[in-house]
């Protein structure tokens, strides 16, 4: 058997390594290095796959993040509502910028933001929503953006883990992750569904104003060379990285189709035991990209588990170990621990197998049994 990874990004890279070698070495013979002719052709590459009129590639998540906040204009103070059970990056940029973040409590199947929960803490101070596409799944959209209407606010879809995934509507038509609120972010992080070799990010968005001035913030504000026109930053997408995304791109249908097949062996594997809550798609299939496959783990020892797999050469992870209002940097009075029960809960359960490409049925047989074993005991 293969060494088992989290993520195979060796293996992957050897079944495109022609294509992915060639590429990077157009990029090192005409030596445009920064914004060149791969980034702009992965730009317009990435804008027809979401069916978006602007994307604007970045140097990273996090920062793809800030720059759409700052995009929008928002001003020390404004609360913006996200939830509580994701990765820091998404409130962090929240605080950086001086704005108030307002952590609320994620759906029980899902586990991406709760539409009641947001309901519930809006308040006269709040500007925007963000909702996280937790673990590739897209978040209830349709609730969401009907409720940022109502109340005039901004939708931010943070997107960094659920990149190609499908939301249906209720009349039956779909959009992509990312093409659906006012301004989104998504990361290219070598781990992710569509990675780079390196860090990478990109915004999207079908406002033309908008659009317009990201693409001043992300080149330290300028529209025209020693001209500042915003207050910006400096956060591009590097050539080489472009190249390879724009090798990988044309392939994101088929890695997130695999990752779905992987996702369906582990499901049958623990369908109806007792002690496992398997991953909940809602609406269709491709509504659910799989970033992550997590388990949540019901009367026995979820650590003593994850110590198990680790002995028996499995890697596997708890995201995440412990929730953002309960973090130092983030603690508020105003919060309220029967705000967050099902957060709560989750962190004392989650935990995530292998998730990637190249998974085959040896791996997730060993993987499977080895959970099994481990819970029969």
């Amino acid at each position: 058997m293969r060494k088992l990874q989290m993520v195979d990004l060796k293996s992957q890279y050897d079944k495109i390594k022609d294509t992915v070698n060639a590429s990077i070495q157009e990029v090192l013979d005409n030596t445009t290095y920064v914004n060149g002719p791969e980034v702009h052709k992965f730009q317009k590459n990435l804008e027809e796959y979401l069916d978006v009129k602007h994307v604007i590639p970045c140097a990273n998540g996090t920062d793809a993040l800030q720059i759409a906040m700052m995009g929008l204009g928002l001003q020390p103070g404004d609360e913006i509502i996200t939830a509580d059970f994701t990765f820091a990056a998404t409130v962090e940029v929240i605080a950086l910028l001086g704005l108030t973040p307002v952590l609320v409590d994620v759906d029980p199947n899902t586990y991406n933001i709760s539409v009641e929960a947001v309901r519930n803490a809006i308040t006269p101070k709040t500007k925007a929503i963000v909702p996280v596409h937790l673990f590739g799944q897209v978040a209830e959209m349709e609730d969401i953006m009907a409720l940022a209407e109502e109340h005039n606010l901004y939708v931010i879809e943070d997107n960094a883990q659920a990149i190609g995934a499908n939301y249906k509507y209720a009349d039956g038509s779909k959009k992509k992750a990312g093409a659906i609120g006012h301004v989104a972010s998504t990361s290219f992080f070598p781990s992710k569904n569509l990675g780079a070799y390196g860090d990478g990010g990109a915004i999207f968005t079908n406002d033309d104003d908008l659009a317009y001035k990201l693409r001043g913030i992300v080149n330290h504000g300028m529209y025209e060379r020693y001209h500042h026109d915003v207050v910006g930053v400096n956060s591009r997408l590097d050539s080489v990285q472009a190249a390879v995304l724009n090798a990988k791109l044309p392939l994101l249908n088929d890695y997130n189709k695999a990752r779905r097949e992987a996702a369906d062996k582990y499901n049958k594997a623990f369908a109806g035991h007792a002690d496992l809550i398997i991953p909940f798609v809602q609406g269709d299939d491709d509504s659910h990209v799989f970033h992550q496959y997590t388990l949540r783990v019901l009367n026995a020892d979820r650590d003593a588990l994850l110590k198990h797999l680790q002995e028996k050469g499995i890697p596997c992870a708890i995201y995440y170990p412990i929730p953002l209002h309960k973090q130092k940097a983030y603690a508020d009075e105003r919060y309220n621990e029967d705000d967050f029960i099902i957060t709560n809960q989750l962190v004392k359960e989650v935990i995530s197998l292998p998730m990637h490409t190249e998974l085959d049925d040896e791996q997730i047989d060993y993987i499977t049994s080895t959970v099994l074993e481990f819970l029969s005991v």
